[in-house]
């Protein structure tokens, strides 16, 4: 009469062990294919789910787009020798008499080094007062010296060299070998070649990318357009400031991929197949390759591309699906554009949420073993202190 008892006893138990590793308790990564279709404004969400296909990847082809302005692409090169307010010139003169005007019997020239050209655009010149040197090149200059002088000395010799100075020089900072101020002198007038003379790139080309403020204007182009595109390669200006840096663009990475990370782009363009590339792809284990989901804030115009509607408004949540086991998955994922601050989550198996169970189960059973065998034994007890009473 004991067995109908444990029998039942040991029924309740695994159907309370089987009830609970079948509900919501597993551990998981995060939300399943199906919770994530149910958050659709089709269903009770807020969100646009969308397969993506042909047109998908068209509409959503979207990358930063970069450039430089026709005010900086048509600057022309600056003249190698024009003086500018800030130069520094280097004076050498020569007097062909016994008792020279400026130097000494002992001395066969007169050297002014490091004369620098004022705010004003002037130099001054012993005997010869103050010079306009600014606008002029080094051979002007050295006529209007020449000029002055001889009415005061015979045939006086005149070399006028010019070192740029404060007034022709651009900064340099960022990603760059040799950070600093460099002066605009012939063989670095132009951008490409003002980067090769501080050292070139710390970073990779293939994320760098180079802003330039001149005034209040800013352009802004990819390294590797610099030499893809020669229009980039502009002229450079007095108080140019040229920043190179990393390209900053992220995106993050969840579910059963091969790592949960918030992860740098280290191209100019990434798809989705480079995306998982880049974490190590799909988990062999866990993952179902037909719930691969792209999520974004799109914009309204790209939305209702994609939807083919014109009432919607402002940004909308769109999650876009991918099938990497359809016959054309894989080419889909290849040509779909990823974006800053896309979340790409990947769904876990079906075949893997039933392991857990079972997983789950086997354990589960155990304690159920556990359980039942008690309830044996304290019957078995209380069985044998019922005979041993009517005894």
């Amino acid at each position: 009469m004991n067995s109908k008892p444990s029998r039942w006893a040991r029924s309740v138990v695994l159907l309370m062990a089987v009830s609970i590793v079948s509900s919501c308790g597993l551990p998981r990564l995060g939300p399943t294919k199906r919770e994530i279709f149910a958050g659709s404004v089709q269903r009770e969400g807020d969100a646009f789910i969308v397969s993506v296909n042909e047109r998908v990847t068209a509409a959503t082809a979207v990358v930063p787009a970069l450039g430089f302005t026709e005010d900086f692409k048509n600057a022309g090169l600056l003249g190698s020798d024009t003086i500018r307010p800030g130069d520094t010139l280097g004076l050498r003169i020569w007097e062909n008499v016994d008792d020279p005007l400026l130097g000494s019997a002992t001395s066969a020239a007169t050297i002014l080094e490091e004369v620098q050209v004022d705010g004003n655009g002037f130099i001054f010149v012993p005997y010869a007062g103050r010079v306009r040197a600014a606008g002029n090149s080094p051979e002007a200059v050295r006529r209007i010296i020449t000029e002055r002088l001889e009415v005061q000395t015979p045939d006086p010799q005149v070399e006028v060299r010019r070192a740029a100075g404060d007034g022709s020089t651009v900064s340099l900072v960022g990603a760059i070998g040799g950070q600093g101020v460099y002066a605009i002198e012939r063989p670095t007038r132009t951008l490409s070649a003002m980067l090769a003379r501080a050292g070139g790139l710390t970073i990779k080309p293939e994320i760098a990318q180079i802003t330039i403020l001149r005034g209040e204007n800013r352009g802004k182009i990819w390294f590797e357009d610099l030499y893809e595109n020669p229009k980039f390669d502009i002229a450079l200006r007095g108080g140019d400031r040229i920043l190179v840096e990393e390209d900053s663009r992220a995106f993050t990475v969840l579910g059963y991929a091969g790592t949960q990370a918030r992860v740098p782009f280290e191209t100019q363009t990434l798809s989705a197949v480079e995306a998982l590339a880049q974490v190590g792809g799909l988990s062999t284990t866990e993952a179902d390759p037909t719930g691969v989901f792209i999520l974004r804030n799109e914009a309204e115009a790209i939305s209702e591309s994609v939807l083919g509607r014109e009432d919607l408004s402002g940004p909308q949540r769109m999650v876009y699906v991918l099938d990497l086991t359809r016959p054309n998955g894989l080419f889909l994922a290849r040509d779909f554009t990823i974006r800053d601050d896309d979340l790409l989550y990947v769904t876990e198996a079906p075949f893997s949420q039933w392991n857990k169970i079972i997983a789950a189960a086997t354990g589960s059973l155990g304690t159920v073993g556990t359980v039942t065998g008690a309830i044996d034994a304290l019957q078995g007890v209380g069985g044998g202190g019922a005979a041993a009473g009517g005894g």
